[in-house]
């Protein structure tokens, strides 16, 4: 993306605080963006978890990735209703419509995967604009948060560090993942994750680790990590220690795993690219990604 840049602003999961909305609006215009809003961003409807009606979430997000003048399409939060808006969504109009950044992350995962699948296209797992480390404070946003998302959208990707290794080695291929309840929940559908020849990204929130086993079982008898070549292990916020779990179920698979990268929830939340090259280096215990689909990982 370049300065000057038009985003548009959508709510494609749970309802936005309209003061962190309004907050992280103002943020990304002093980026140098150009932002527009949903038209049923505030909406609210019977099931107060939703940002509004299914049919009207989905006209904002697919109205913002057809219009030309929108170079990208940043969610709001996350929260729940993702999902519901798959079998909605025109893809061969969105198809036509050509590559954009998509940015969000926690629910956004239901629509990073989908993209990777209808669309093919690299889209950005990073802070969204009504939370908490980019509009929740009035002194600014949480500055590694935006200095990593930036770096994310107008240049190199940033290299991610964690802080242990969970199995050693060094891996390459297309990184594809983000938040393990979503990607569990997407078994058994037409958008049901594959990791085959890439690198999983995972992390959570809010989960007991028995409740981590259990899904990470059905992603592994579901195949889903058939031919993974490595794993990335991102943040575990309210999950008490999720490490002896990750490790039982993971390690068996014979492939690195780097855990401890602040990518997720929290703070930070430094910004990835899914469906993009990736690389993990049990050596530097870090995460070095790509830009752009196909292009080489640094």
């Amino acid at each position: 993306m370049r300065q000057g840049d038009t985003v548009a602003i959508v709510a494609p999961s749970g309802p936005p605080n309209a003061v962190l909305l309004r907050r992280g609006v103002r943020r990304l215009e002093e980026l140098g963006l150009k932002v527009v809003v949903g038209a049923h961003v505030l909406d609210r409807q019977g099931l107060d978890y939703l940002a509004g009606d299914d049919a009207d979430r989905a006209a904002d997000l697919q109205s913002a990735w057809c219009d030309p003048a929108v170079t990208g399409v940043f969610c709001c939060r996350g929260g729940y209703g993702a999902g519901r808006l798959l079998g909605l969504l025109d893809w061969d109009a969105m198809r036509a419509a050509g590559p954009k950044v998509l940015l969000g992350s926690s629910d956004i995962t239901a629509l990073h995967n989908a993209f990777a699948i209808e669309l093919g296209v690299a889209t950005l797992h990073g802070p969204m604009a009504a939370c908490d480390v980019i509009a929740g404070d009035e002194a600014g946003p949480e500055p590694l948060t935006w200095e990593s998302m930036g770096q994310a959208l107008f240049g190199p990707a940033p290299l991610v560090r964690g802080d242990r290794v969970l199995s050693p080695g060094r891996a390459e291929g297309v990184l594809r993942g983000g938040n393990l309840s979503l990607l569990a929940s997407m078994c058994g559908t037409r958008w049901q994750p594959s990791f085959a020849d890439g690198i999983a990204f995972l992390e959570d929130v809010g989960e007991e680790p028995y409740r981590i086993d259990r899904m990470l079982t059905q992603l592994l008898q579901a195949g889903v990590f058939d031919g993974v070549r490595g794993i990335a292990l991102g943040s575990w916020v309210g999950c008490g220690d999720p490490y002896p779990v990750l490790e039982d179920r993971l390690a068996s698979l014979g492939v690195p795993v780097v855990a401890g990268l602040p990518v997720g929830h929290g703070s930070p939340q430094m910004s990835v690219w899914l469906n993009a090259l990736g690389v993990i280096d049990t050596e530097s215990c870090s995460l070095a990604g790509s830009i752009r689909n196909g292009e080489q990982a640094r």
